[in-house]
């Protein structure tokens, strides 16, 4: 879980470079002071008292330095520095160069006010048909109102990781576990829009959510993978008979109209004859009936007398040359 830092910045370098050129400013006045004084025309206490005077000069330039260096504060182009004036909110500062008063006020902290990213997770949550599962999940979020962020919330960025954790178990639980697998996108957008109404009194606006993984029981897994394996059979299979129930209707009609056309009854049969003795050194076995219905047996004998006359004709003739 991010960790919010509310401690103020260090000092920056312009800051570091302003009390450094003060004090250097303030080295060479009193360096100039000490130079150009004749202390051989001072009595001792004269000489006492001027030091004193030149030791509270160079206390008053230090402080001075050290006020002027604590004045000058910057944020960042996407920051917002919270500025408190004895402990009462004065107001926001930034991004840029901006001036505080040192000891009256006090910059509580800088707010980012970027997208950021928030990894969280729900882990054995229970859906709504009681299956444990492991949801991981992540939120993009801004602040769009830093005032709101820092008067109504204290670690705003715990809070919204809190509240993404405690969003996520609530859709899981009000969810079955086959709605979880086939719905994630509805599922992340229903939890994007609880998180918003959430934070957004925060000055906090959740903008997406995406489910990232979704993790099952292994022994569930396997259980489902064998659910599924078993549907597509059983799809297969009713595929199956549709299919055999067409064939044996087209059947049913065929011999309709074959019962009343011995012709074409016969031509079929022709046909089917003819079709096998195309493929070489097939077999084909014809029953006796059809043998008699359709004198299958005189087209059978024609047709092996064709063959062997074709066979006949593309053989090599006798070669030889009579003798006279």
């Amino acid at each position: 879980m991010p960790k919010q830092n509310k401690n103020p910045k260090p000092l920056n370098s312009l800051e570091k470079s302003v009390f450094v050129i003060i004090m250097i400013a303030e080295g060479l006045l009193i360096y100039n002071a000490v130079i150009n004084v004749d202390f051989q025309g001072f009595s001792s206490k004269a000489q006492f008292q001027y030091l004193v005077k030149l030791g509270s000069i160079i206390v008053a330039g230090i402080a001075l330095a050290v006020f002027i260096a604590a004045s000058i504060r910057t944020a960042d182009q996407w920051e917002k520095a919270v500025v408190l004036r004895l402990g009462k909110f004065k107001g926001l500062k930034g991004p840029g160069l901006f001036f505080i008063i040192p000891i009256i006020d006090r910059i509580d902290q800088f707010i980012d006010q970027r997208v950021r990213v928030t990894d969280f997770s729900a882990e054995k949550t229970l859906t709504k048909d009681t299956v444990p599962v492991n949801v991981d999940a992540v939120a993009y979020w801004t602040v769009w109102d830093a005032e709101k962020t820092a008067l109504e919330v204290e670690m705003y960025i715990e809070a919204v990781s809190y509240a993404c954790m405690t969003g996520l178990r609530d859709i899981i639980g009000k969810h079955e576990l086959a709605d979880l697998l086939q719905n994630r996108e509805k599922i992340a957008e229903d939890l994007q829009k609880s998180l918003d109404e959430q934070t957004s009194p925060w000055g906090i606006t959740c903008q997406t959510v995406g489910i990232k993984d979704i993790i099952i029981p292994a022994d569930l897994s396997d259980a489902m993978s064998k659910q599924a394996q078993a549907e597509r059979e059983r799809q297969a299979r009713i595929i199956l008979g549709t299919a055999e129930t067409e064939i044996s209707e087209k059947f049913a009609k065929a011999s309709e109209h074959y019962r009343d056309n011995p012709v074409a009854l016969q031509l079929r049969g022709m046909n089917m004859l003819f079709e096998g003795l195309k493929e070489k050194g097939s077999l084909i076995i014809v029953p006796s009936s059809a043998l008699e219905s359709m004198n299958l047996g005189a087209v059978g004998g024609l047709a092996a007398l064709a063959e062997s006359q074709m066979k006949g004709k593309s053989g090599p003739e006798p070669s030889g040359s009579a003798e006279d």
